[in-house]
Protein backbone atom coordinates (compact mmCIF):
# COMPACT_ATOMS: atom_id res chain seq x y z
CA UNK A 1 0.00 0.00 0.00
CA UNK A 2 1.44 3.64 -0.75
CA UNK A 3 0.29 6.38 1.21
CA UNK A 4 0.80 10.03 0.60
CA UNK A 5 1.30 12.18 3.74
CA UNK A 6 0.70 16.20 4.20
CA UNK A 7 -0.22 18.35 6.79
CA UNK A 8 -0.74 22.59 7.13
CA UNK A 9 1.74 22.76 10.45
CA UNK A 10 4.84 22.52 8.44
CA UNK A 11 7.33 19.56 7.71
CA UNK A 12 8.97 20.20 10.90
CA UNK A 13 6.25 19.78 13.15
CA UNK A 14 5.67 17.13 15.59
CA UNK A 15 2.40 16.42 14.66
CA UNK A 16 3.54 14.89 10.83
CA UNK A 17 6.62 13.02 12.38
CA UNK A 18 4.42 10.81 14.67
CA UNK A 19 2.24 10.39 11.56
CA UNK A 20 5.09 8.84 9.63
CA UNK A 21 6.12 6.99 12.91
CA UNK A 22 2.99 5.34 13.15
CA UNK A 23 3.12 3.72 9.63
CA UNK A 24 6.56 2.20 9.93
CA UNK A 25 6.69 -1.46 8.66
CA UNK A 26 2.65 -1.09 7.27
CA UNK A 27 3.68 0.07 3.88
CA UNK A 28 5.06 2.80 1.78
CA UNK A 29 4.93 6.16 2.55
CA UNK A 30 5.86 9.46 0.49
CA UNK A 31 5.87 12.99 2.03
CA UNK A 32 5.11 16.21 0.60
CA UNK A 33 4.38 18.78 2.97
CA UNK A 34 4.69 22.28 3.59
CA UNK A 35 7.89 24.58 4.49
CA UNK A 36 5.82 26.87 7.28
CA UNK A 37 2.95 26.97 8.70
CA UNK A 38 0.09 27.28 6.81
CA UNK A 39 -3.22 26.86 9.44
CA UNK A 40 -6.43 28.38 8.29
CA UNK A 41 -4.99 28.50 4.63
CA UNK A 42 -7.89 26.29 3.51
CA UNK A 43 -8.21 25.42 -0.01
CA UNK A 44 -5.86 28.11 -1.16
CA UNK A 45 -3.38 26.91 -4.82
CA UNK A 46 -0.79 29.85 -5.06
CA UNK A 47 -1.36 31.17 -8.33
CA UNK A 48 0.43 34.73 -7.37
CA UNK A 49 4.16 33.29 -7.70
CA UNK A 50 5.91 30.27 -8.34
CA UNK A 51 6.49 27.37 -6.38
CA UNK A 52 9.59 25.97 -5.10
CA UNK A 53 9.77 21.84 -4.38
CA UNK A 54 13.06 20.76 -2.49
CA UNK A 55 13.68 17.00 -1.80
CA UNK A 56 15.05 17.01 1.61
CA UNK A 57 15.73 13.10 1.17
CA UNK A 58 14.02 10.32 -0.49
CA UNK A 59 10.26 10.28 -0.59
CA UNK A 60 10.10 13.33 1.34
CA UNK A 61 9.39 16.88 -0.29
CA UNK A 62 9.29 20.74 1.00
CA UNK A 63 7.32 22.94 -0.78
CA UNK A 64 7.09 26.52 -0.13
CA UNK A 65 3.42 26.45 -0.62
CA UNK A 66 -0.19 26.05 1.29
CA UNK A 67 -0.93 22.65 1.63
CA UNK A 68 -3.30 22.13 -1.50
CA UNK A 69 -0.52 23.31 -3.26
CA UNK A 70 1.32 19.91 -2.03
CA UNK A 71 -1.42 17.72 -2.86
CA UNK A 72 -2.14 19.19 -5.53
CA UNK A 73 1.75 19.54 -7.09
CA UNK A 74 1.91 15.81 -5.45
CA UNK A 75 -0.40 14.00 -7.75
CA UNK A 76 -0.09 15.99 -11.10
CA UNK A 77 3.80 16.11 -11.25
CA UNK A 78 6.07 14.64 -7.91
CA UNK A 79 4.51 10.86 -8.16
CA UNK A 80 4.85 8.93 -10.95
CA UNK A 81 1.58 6.41 -9.50
CA UNK A 82 -1.72 7.25 -7.75
CA UNK A 83 -1.33 6.70 -3.93
CA UNK A 84 -3.78 4.48 -2.19
CA UNK A 85 -4.27 6.98 0.34
CA UNK A 86 -3.40 10.13 1.23
CA UNK A 87 -3.09 11.20 5.24
CA UNK A 88 -3.20 14.76 6.80
CA UNK A 89 -2.30 16.02 9.82
CA UNK A 90 -1.53 15.17 12.65
CA UNK A 91 -3.06 18.74 13.43
CA UNK A 92 -2.16 20.99 16.68
CA UNK A 93 -5.42 21.26 17.76
CA UNK A 94 -9.17 20.55 16.91
CA UNK A 95 -10.89 20.71 13.37
CA UNK A 96 -14.44 20.37 14.41
CA UNK A 97 -18.02 22.02 13.18
CA UNK A 98 -16.83 24.92 10.75
CA UNK A 99 -13.63 24.35 11.32
CA UNK A 100 -13.56 21.88 8.39
CA UNK A 101 -14.06 25.22 6.09
CA UNK A 102 -10.89 27.03 7.12
CA UNK A 103 -8.82 23.79 7.74
CA UNK A 104 -5.70 23.00 5.75
CA UNK A 105 -5.26 19.88 7.19
CA UNK A 106 -8.78 19.14 6.11
CA UNK A 107 -7.97 21.09 2.68
CA UNK A 108 -5.33 18.55 2.10
CA UNK A 109 -7.32 15.85 2.15
CA UNK A 110 -9.75 17.42 0.28
CA UNK A 111 -7.52 17.89 -2.39
CA UNK A 112 -6.92 14.89 -2.55
CA UNK A 113 -10.31 13.17 -2.60
CA UNK A 114 -10.81 15.73 -5.63
CA UNK A 115 -8.40 13.81 -7.62
CA UNK A 116 -10.54 10.17 -6.59
CA UNK A 117 -8.31 9.60 -3.74
CA UNK A 118 -9.23 8.10 -0.62
CA UNK A 119 -8.24 10.79 2.07
CA UNK A 120 -8.49 10.94 5.73
CA UNK A 121 -7.78 14.32 8.17
CA UNK A 122 -6.75 14.01 11.65
CA UNK A 123 -6.21 16.30 14.59
CA UNK A 124 -5.46 16.43 17.76
CA UNK A 125 -7.92 18.39 20.12
CA UNK A 126 -6.28 20.75 22.22
CA UNK A 127 -3.13 22.43 21.56
CA UNK A 128 0.34 20.99 22.63
CA UNK A 129 1.42 17.42 21.84
CA UNK A 130 0.88 15.76 25.42
CA UNK A 131 -0.23 13.13 24.46
CA UNK A 132 0.54 12.74 20.27
CA UNK A 133 2.11 8.65 21.03
CA UNK A 134 -1.59 8.22 21.84
CA UNK A 135 -2.81 9.68 18.92
CA UNK A 136 0.15 7.98 16.72
CA UNK A 137 -1.47 5.09 17.83
CA UNK A 138 -5.26 5.70 16.89
CA UNK A 139 -4.03 6.14 13.38
CA UNK A 140 -2.15 3.30 12.78
CA UNK A 141 -5.44 1.41 14.30
CA UNK A 142 -7.64 3.03 11.57
CA UNK A 143 -5.70 2.61 8.66
CA UNK A 144 -4.87 -0.56 9.16
CA UNK A 145 -9.11 -1.12 9.63
CA UNK A 146 -9.21 0.41 6.37
CA UNK A 147 -6.34 -1.96 4.81
CA UNK A 148 -8.67 -4.55 6.10
CA UNK A 149 -12.12 -3.64 4.94
CA UNK A 150 -11.38 -2.05 1.63
CA UNK A 151 -14.12 0.97 0.39
CA UNK A 152 -14.80 1.23 -2.98
CA UNK A 153 -15.76 4.75 -3.18
CA UNK A 154 -13.20 7.38 -2.50
CA UNK A 155 -13.73 8.88 0.75
CA UNK A 156 -12.69 11.85 3.06
CA UNK A 157 -12.84 11.17 6.37
CA UNK A 158 -12.21 14.60 9.22
CA UNK A 159 -11.19 12.60 12.28
CA UNK A 160 -10.46 13.87 15.38
CA UNK A 161 -8.62 12.34 18.67
CA UNK A 162 -9.00 13.42 21.91
CA UNK A 163 -6.07 14.44 23.42
CA UNK A 164 -5.61 12.12 26.39
CA UNK A 165 -3.95 8.93 27.26
CA UNK A 166 -4.38 6.07 25.25
CA UNK A 167 -5.94 4.05 27.69
CA UNK A 168 -8.61 6.42 28.76
CA UNK A 169 -9.99 6.79 24.85
CA UNK A 170 -13.30 5.54 24.96
CA UNK A 171 -14.46 4.33 21.84
CA UNK A 172 -14.54 5.66 18.04
CA UNK A 173 -17.31 7.18 16.43
CA UNK A 174 -18.90 7.65 13.52
CA UNK A 175 -20.29 11.38 13.51
CA UNK A 176 -21.66 14.37 11.89
CA UNK A 177 -20.23 17.84 12.39
CA UNK A 178 -21.48 20.27 15.18
CA UNK A 179 -21.52 24.18 15.40
CA UNK A 180 -19.85 26.99 17.35
CA UNK A 181 -21.15 30.18 18.34
CA UNK A 182 -19.64 32.87 16.62
CA UNK A 183 -15.62 33.47 16.76
CA UNK A 184 -14.20 36.30 19.24
CA UNK A 185 -13.92 39.34 17.61
CA UNK A 186 -10.45 40.44 16.50
CA UNK A 187 -7.48 41.25 18.41
CA UNK A 188 -6.62 45.10 17.73
CA UNK A 189 -2.92 46.35 18.28
CA UNK A 190 -0.59 49.28 16.96
CA UNK A 191 2.87 48.85 15.57
CA UNK A 192 5.96 50.16 16.48
CA UNK A 193 5.30 53.01 13.55
CA UNK A 194 1.11 53.51 15.33
CA UNK A 195 -0.32 51.49 12.67
CA UNK A 196 -3.49 49.73 13.87
CA UNK A 197 -3.58 46.07 13.11
CA UNK A 198 -5.63 42.89 13.59
CA UNK A 199 -5.22 39.51 14.77
CA UNK A 200 -8.18 37.26 13.86
CA UNK A 201 -9.85 36.32 16.64
CA UNK A 202 -10.24 32.53 18.45
CA UNK A 203 -13.23 29.99 17.14
CA UNK A 204 -16.10 30.38 18.74
CA UNK A 205 -17.10 27.83 21.48
CA UNK A 206 -19.17 24.86 20.53
CA UNK A 207 -22.86 25.26 20.21
CA UNK A 208 -24.55 22.28 18.69
CA UNK A 209 -22.94 19.59 20.70
CA UNK A 210 -25.77 16.98 20.38
CA UNK A 211 -25.81 13.29 20.51
CA UNK A 212 -24.09 12.41 17.24
CA UNK A 213 -21.60 15.42 16.40
CA UNK A 214 -18.04 15.66 16.97
CA UNK A 215 -18.27 17.89 20.02
CA UNK A 216 -19.89 15.28 21.66
CA UNK A 217 -17.79 12.63 21.30
CA UNK A 218 -14.81 14.47 21.94
CA UNK A 219 -16.23 15.44 25.42
CA UNK A 220 -17.01 11.77 26.16
CA UNK A 221 -12.97 11.27 25.27
CA UNK A 222 -14.54 9.44 21.82
CA UNK A 223 -12.14 9.31 18.88
CA UNK A 224 -14.79 11.55 15.91
CA UNK A 225 -14.93 9.93 12.18
CA UNK A 226 -16.80 12.58 10.63
CA UNK A 227 -16.97 11.70 6.14
CA UNK A 228 -17.24 14.65 4.29
CA UNK A 229 -18.59 15.26 0.99
CA UNK A 230 -17.26 17.97 -1.94
CA UNK A 231 -20.82 19.14 -3.09
CA UNK A 232 -21.71 22.36 -1.65
CA UNK A 233 -24.92 22.09 -3.40
CA UNK A 234 -28.43 22.38 -1.51
CA UNK A 235 -30.01 20.28 -3.82
CA UNK A 236 -33.49 20.68 -1.95
CA UNK A 237 -33.34 25.00 -2.83
CA UNK A 238 -32.59 24.10 -6.90
CA UNK A 239 -36.06 23.68 -7.64
CA UNK A 240 -37.34 26.79 -5.66
CA UNK A 241 -34.83 29.23 -6.85
CA UNK A 242 -36.10 28.13 -10.75
CA UNK A 243 -39.35 28.95 -9.77
CA UNK A 244 -38.97 32.30 -8.21
CA UNK A 245 -35.82 33.89 -10.88
CA UNK A 246 -37.90 32.78 -13.76
CA UNK A 247 -41.04 34.65 -12.16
Amino acid sequence: MKILISNDDGYFSPGINALIKALEGLCEVVVVAPETNHSGTSSALTLNRPLCVRKLHDNYFIVNGTPADCIHIALTHLLDYKPDLVLSGINNGANMGEDVIYSGTVAAAREANIFNISSMAFSLVEKGWKHIDSAAIIVREIVEKQMKYKILEPYLLNINIPNCAYKNITSILSTRLGKRFKAEPPLKIKTPYGEEVYWIGKSGLPDDISIGTDFHAISNNSVSITPLIQDFTKHDQVVNINYWIHK
